[in-house]
């Protein structure tokens, strides 16, 4: 894979096309995008590991991973897709696995450069919790496909 490096412009373009971004706006989607490097990794590089400490965020430019947690399969992601941003959020342990599936090329975000951008526009953290809750529904939905949301008490469930 040819290293590319692609310009501030079209990092900006890449990321507004990342459902994660999509309600940022140029200025915002401009802090990101300096804040990013790119990185190119190999088929089979395992990029995050459950349970690891999460110091970092992905966005797929070329090429396709897969995210399991506990064995189940959760998503297959390609350009567009990104990972890792509940790591940026809260800096706890990596919630999946994720392995490259072909030779790939990414834009990286350390924590250390998102705690500098939330402090400069901290409406981008509020936009990324939207999506993360999503997602955290999703895999919920996968790996119990039948929750129990125990006790009724009055017209809502706790």
């Amino acid at each position: 894979m040819a290293a590319i490096r692609l310009r501030k412009n079209q990092r900006i373009e890449l990321l507004r096309d990342v459902q994660l971004f999509s309600g940022c706006s140029t200025a915002e989607l401009g802090r990101i995008a300096s804040l990013t490097t790119e990185h190119l990794v190999k088929a089979g590089q395992v990029l995050t590991e459950r349970g690891d400490p999460g110091l970092e965020f992905f966005v797929i430019i070329d090429g396709k991973a897969k995210a399991t947690r506990k064995g189940v399969h959760l998503a297959t992601l390609g350009p567009g897709s990104f990972f890792g941003e509940l790591a940026l959020l809260d800096g706890g342990k990596r919630t999946a696995t994720v392995v490259a599936e072909t030779d790939m090329r990414l834009l990286v975000l350390s924590r250390r450069e998102f705690n500098g951008l939330d402090r400069a526009a901290p409406s981008v953290s509020r936009k990324m919790l939207v999506e993360l809750g999503s997602r955290l529904r999703t895999a919920d939905e996968k790996l119990d496909p039948a929750p129990s949301f125990g006790k009724r008490v009055g017209p809502w469930s706790l």
